[in-house]
């Protein structure tokens, strides 16, 4: 969850590392620091609680580590702020846990080591230090410090008895090698150190990392030096700037037309989803598949709950959705030709890629995964891969990552549909539907200036509830999620039908119920649902499709959405309002938008 950026040139490498640091801002910004060496072999380090715009440094170097950071152990903090360092001579940045850094923390208070900070990152530090007393290698030194390491991490280590490179080490928490002008650097994502590389390098889980001017080594668990793939980027250097908006958020709202046309080109013809768009397997093994396990986590949890009810009622295939932070636990039992489905914006959630290793030892048919990330673990460790298309979001409130996994879904759920109950005139609805969707999004976002109205009634406002049925309750948690993470009011969301079964008692005049209502075949067993609130003295909110014929009233506010003639696609719609909803209400607020509080775009910790 936090941001690391390495770098070694000629040129003053300050400049680069704090531009690196703004870059992978979305990933942490609890606080902000960086260490270099200097002309006489020291180390100069500089740090501070808060975010980087505020960060101005005084040191200038050739050679450097950085850090964004977000806290999992330690309060944000100057002491606390990565780098860390033993003595004067070892300065280490860390994303990720250590796990048995209790333990190593007596065992080197007995040594007589003194800690500075509440980090257990500190301990890492002091162990290398200990392993360079045993020898002045810097690579063995390293080597021998992670084997006594227990978690899912990534490192960068300066030593200044060696000016001349860096070391870098991934396991569990992702760490790329770029590669410039007679440069390089590391990083935790390619987008901190894209405006100087024209070259990256995957590493591996296990992998330790060598970087100089003059090029770099590539070490595995064992010790071998080896060879990783290198890749080129596309990814717009502009990727962070949010041009004419005021916030990221509202920029990626925005997108989502775009984004979906993008998601969807090349991968569909006039009857039907290609297969092949899953990768070469892809046909081979959708034939075989019985059924279907999703897991993820947050708004991609979401997701999946929608694609439950496509893939059951649409395609006629058994789906689980689980969360991945609660299926690395349990026992699952494991059906026979069950495809195996992780969604995830960034490919490196930790919950995710554990689930998805543990998923690959236990018999699933095959693993998919639908992600935004082409160069990220969870698309280099599954058989098959949709991207999604849906570029860099920088906020951490997702939003076009969302629409785009729902599009992503809707196609899985046709092409393995033909191989059930989906009969030809049904997918080729869903086609149409989807030929559609774009242009559903752009009357949706139409609503802007009515919600931003709207969002002045929850300023005063501490709870909320949000009601949906059918695809529509997980769009409703999707709703309550969004206004929680951003302005900070109390939401929570239920299927409407569960009302009289304990929530309705939470019903008066103060708490906004936000509903969303599409024409489909429940929509009059929802308009029940809303008569329980009225007849309670709850405020009523309803997103509804104008055929529905609901009224604006006392205590009822109707927003009329489009009028979608394929209800298929409505779950995607009808993101749109709620996500529009949460954001004005933020801003009326005065909340941080982009970067709301306790929480970091990038989950690499469990």
């Amino acid at each position: 969850m936090c941001g690391i950026v390495g770098a070694i040139a000629e040129r003053d490498i300050v400049p680069v590392l704090i531009e690196g640091l703004k870059r992978l801002e979305y990933r942490g910004y609890d606080s902000v620091g960086f260490a270099i060496i200097d002309d006489k072999q020291t180390i100069q380090r500089q740090r501070a609680p808060g975010k980087v715009s505020a960060f101005q440094p005084i040191y200038s170097g050739h050679i450097g580590i950085a850090h964004t950071r977000w806290a999992t152990h330690g309060v944000p903090n100057e002491k606390n702020a990565h780098p860390i360092m033993s003595g004067n001579g070892i300065a280490v940045v860390h994303n990720g846990i250590i796990e048995n850094h209790e333990h190593l923390r007596e065992k080197l208070e007995k040594q007589g080591y003194k800690f500075y900070s509440d980090t257990d990152t500190e301990v890492v530090a002091h162990l290398l230090d200990i392993e360079f007393k045993k020898t002045d290698n810097f690579l063995t030194a390293v080597q021998q410090t992670v084997k006594q390491l227990e978690g899912a991490f990534a490192l960068a280590f300066l030593y200044h008895n060696h000016i001349d490179r860096i070391i870098g080490v991934r396991k569990g928490s992702p760490l790329i090698i770029g590669e410039g002008k007679g440069e390089y650097f590391l990083a935790s994502d390619n987008l901190a150190i894209a405006p100087s590389c024209h070259q990256f390098i995957a590493l591996e889980d296990g992998d330790i990392a060598e970087i100089r001017r003059d090029g770099y080594d590539v070490y595995d668990a064992a010790g071998k030096k080896v060879k990783r793939r290198q890749f080129t980027s596309d990814l717009n250097h502009d990727a962070i700037d949010r041009g004419a908006y005021r916030h990221f958020m509202l920029k990626e709202i925005m997108e989502q037309p775009r984004v979906i046309s993008e998601t969807l080109e090349g991968r569909m013809g006039r009857h039907g989803v290609f297969p092949e768009a899953f990768g070469a397997k892809a046909k081979q093994i959708f034939e075989q598949v019985k059924q279907v396990q999703i897991v993820a986590c947050g708004t991609s949890y979401h997701a999946g709950m929608v694609a439950r009810y496509w893939l059951e009622s649409l395609a006629g295939i058994p789906c689980q959705v689980e969360i991945a932070s609660e299926f690395r636990y349990r026992k699952p039992v494991v059906q026979p030709n069950t495809l195996f489905v992780t969604l995830s914006q960034s490919g490196e959630t930790a919950d995710t890629l554990s689930a998805l290793r543990i998923a690959k030892t236990m018999g699933y048919l095959a693993t998919l995964a639908i992600c935004n990330s082409p160069e990220s673990s969870l698309v280099r460790d599954s058989d098959l891969v949709l991207l999604t298309r849906a570029g860099r979001e920088i906020s951490v409130a997702s939003t076009k990552a969302l629409t785009t996994q729902l599009v992503a879904l809707l196609m899985l759920t046709a092409v393995l549909g033909r191989h059930h109950k989906l009969d030809a005139e049904t997918e080729a609805n869903i086609i149409q539907a989807c030929n559609y969707l774009p242009g559903w999004i752009e009357q949706a976002l139409l609503l802007d200036p009515e919600i931003k109205i709207l969002a002045e009634s929850f300023i005063a406002k501490q709870h909320a509830l949000f009601l949906g049925r059918g695809t529509m309750y997980p769009i409703a948690l999707e709703g309550a999620l969004k206004l929680k993470e951003l302005s900070y009011i109390h939401a929570e969301a239920y299927p409407a039908g569960e009302l009289k079964h304990g929530p309705l008692a939470l019903v008066d005049q103060h708490m906004p119920i936000i509903a969303v209502a599409p024409n489909d075949e429940l929509l009059e067993k929802l308009k029940s649902n809303l008569q329980e609130v009225r007849a309670r003295g709850g405020e009523l909110i309803v997103f509804a499709d104008g055929a529905a014929k609901l009224k604006n009233g006392p205590g009822v506010t109707i927003i009329n959405m489009p009028t979608i003639t394929h209800s298929v696609v409505a779950p995607i719609v009808y993101t749109i309002p709620l996500q529009l909803l949460s954001y004005h209400v933020a801003v009326l607020k005065g909340t941080d938008v982009d970067q709301p509080r306790n929480l970091a775009k990038s989950v690499t910790v469990e």
